[in-house]
């Protein structure tokens, strides 16, 4: 595993798009999955972990890992652009409350200490069930573990859960949407 740089940008956004086509909680944020609003969600969450936390990448290329760590993120101009690209390309103006409602349920979660905010891991769906995941959510705990936070994140996707359990991370609790939303930690 390596850390992404700007120029695995495209890479990392195709891997996302493809992983997260059907997700449950995708489908609840965008106005619809179109490849070009799904690319933009894709692109914007890129954009925020590398400003303010990372973006990993497996060393064979089929897998990545986008994490933020909330304390570190900044409100700046670049920023503020960031996320009103997000809302007309991605989001859609009818959708912004539901979403900002979806975000704050989500943040009354999380600690009020620093975290390892797992936001999207996802593999290339024909290399999926090959151990890629598993070895990077192995690397992300070691990670994790040398700075010394806890790693948060959510998932809707009920398939998942054993994944995560299988590596010591466990559903804390749920939130409710048009889908259940189940929120994972390991500390």
């Amino acid at each position: 595993m390596k850390n992404a740089s700007q120029s695995d940008k495209e890479l990392v956004i195709s891997i996302l798009s493809k992983a997260f086509k059907t997700n449950k909680s995708v489908e609840y944020i965008l106005k619809d999955t179109s490849d070009a609003r799904l690319r933009a969600l894709m692109e914007y969450s890129f954009d925020t972990c590398m400003a303010s936390g990372k973006v990993m990448l497996s060393d064979d290329r089929q897998a990545c890992a986008l994490i933020s760590y909330p304390d570190q993120k900044k409100s700046t101009l670049k920023s503020t652009i960031a996320d009103i690209k997000l809302i007309l390309n991605g989001v859609g103006i009818g959708n912004i409350s539901k979403v900002l409602d979806r975000e704050k349920k989500i943040a009354a979660n999380y600690p009020k200490k620093e975290i390892y905010y797992l936001w999207y891991i996802g593999v290339l769906p024909e290399s999926q069930g090959r151990g890629l995941g598993g070895r990077l959510l192995s690397e992300i705990i070691d990670d994790a573990k040398s700075m010394e936070r806890p790693i948060y994140l959510e998932t809707s996707t009920t398939e998942n859960l054993r994944f995560y359990e299988r590596y010591g991370l466990k559903v804390y609790g749920h939130i409710d949407f048009i889908y259940r939303l189940f929120l994972i930690r390991n500390d």
